[in-house]
């Protein structure tokens, strides 16, 4: 079975084209931005067969087009790497374009696994500084860089995603650290630059929790472009979404 938090279909914010996005339960990671932190406890959610989640994405198929598919996220969905093994074979065997949007931290052999069974890896990398990227996350980034370094060994395509969180990972330094460590990376296929927001405020107010960063503006116009500018200056195609 397969932990299942919630789907968004339709959903163009999570890969190429129109996608159907499972979003799954549980993550080992503690941002303090999360936006869904509802799916950080791994006993939440629910169970769910391969069987229903692909019959799901094949009657979907005639939206997706050329482009899109379906994309797991969550929550980090390679928590669940042995259980979604089976289910990526059958949706590639059904011609389905699969993303996997994760933050790199799992490593075993299932994740290897399902890893090689994904079309597109979207990896969010938080933060390149250690001790930064562990104030904002409450875990260090070696695997998650390793991960990185992984992908672009094996010739594997992935898109690096980046959240622009004022006072946490929006500094030149930081943005700049993140160009010189990737920017020589030849199988980064789309660089894309995330604002920071407050869209998952209500979820802590209703589960009890109190928001880490409620004194944390969202970004502005001129902070984007800036930040943008200077990926630009490491890395071919960014795109802020």
């Amino acid at each position: 079975m397969i932990n299942v938090h919630s789907y968004e279909s339709m959903g163009t914010f999570d890969g190429p084209g129109l996608r159907l996005v499972v979003f799954l339960q549980g993550c080992p990671f503690r941002c303090l931005y999360c936006a869904n932190p509802d799916t950080i406890d791994v006993k939440g959610g629910t169970p769910t067969t391969a069987e229903e989640i692909l019959q799901m994405a094949i009657s979907q198929k005639a939206f997706f087009g050329k482009k899109g598919g379906i994309t797991f996220s969550g929550g980090e969905p390679t928590l669940q790497a042995e259980a979604l093994i089976p289910l990526f074979k059958e949706l590639k065997a059904n011609g389905i374009h699969i993303c996997l949007d994760t933050n790199g931290a799992i490593w075993n052999k299932k994740v290897e696994e399902l890893f090689s069974l994904t079309d597109l890896i979207l990896l969010d990398i938080k933060q390149v500084n250690t001790e930064r990227h562990r104030i904002l996350t409450g875990r260090n980034n070696e695997q998650p860089l390793r991960t990185a370094s992984w992908l672009e060994e094996h010739g594997h395509p992935y898109w690096l995603r980046y959240v622009l969180v004022p006072g946490y990972s929006d500094a030149e330094k930081d943005i700049r650290s993140l160009g010189e460590s990737f920017g020589s990376f030849k199988n980064i296929q789309r660089v894309e630059l995330l604002p920071y927001h407050r869209l998952g405020v209500h979820k802590y107010e209703a589960m009890g929790w109190e928001y880490p960063l409620k004194d944390v503006k969202e970004n502005t116009p001129e902070q984007l472009a800036a930040a943008e500018k200077r990926l630009k200056e490491y890395f071919q195609n960014v795109v802020t979404n």
